[in-house]
């Protein structure tokens, strides 16, 4: 494992975020994923998970060009509290507000512009994911 870099003060992940392995997305980093699920697990930790879409946004560091940073979304499939949920739409809307909020904050603090442009389904996550398969 490889530390990136240390949480703002104050600031926690809303959920478990992650990787997905053997992935490059259009930052040339692996395609990040949030997982939704009851409880946090712990670092390094695997989860079998189902997307249910995506955030999509652009990121811009100061002095950097914009560059495309796409969220995924999944649940976890040991999940009881979100095991309705197969799609964004499924998610109560302040819940996903709140999700997009942290991105844009978490990304303000290290002096990097996170702009939402929308979101996508489960498809068009599955199609975010198997680009960023393809570029590995």
């Amino acid at each position: 494992m490889k530390l990136s870099k240390v949480m703002p003060e104050g600031m926690v992940f809303p959920y478990d975020f992650g990787f997905f392995p053997e992935t490059r997305g259009e930052d040339g980093d692996p395609l990040d994923v949030l997982i939704i699920c009851d409880e946090p697990t712990f670092p390094g930790c695997q989860i079998d998970s189902r997307l249910v879409g995506a955030i999509l946004a652009n990121q811009r560091s100061a002095g950097q060009k914009e560059m495309r940073n796409d969220r995924i979304i999944a649940v976890a499939e040991a999940s009881v509290l979100y095991a309705s949920v197969h799609d964004l739409s499924d998610l109560e809307p302040m819940v996903l507000k709140q999700i997009e909020e942290f991105f844009v904050n978490y990304q303000k603090v290290g002096e990097v512009e996170f702009i939402l442009m929308g979101h996508d389904n489960s498809v068009g996550a599955r199609t975010i994911l198997e680009r960023a398969s393809e570029k590995h």
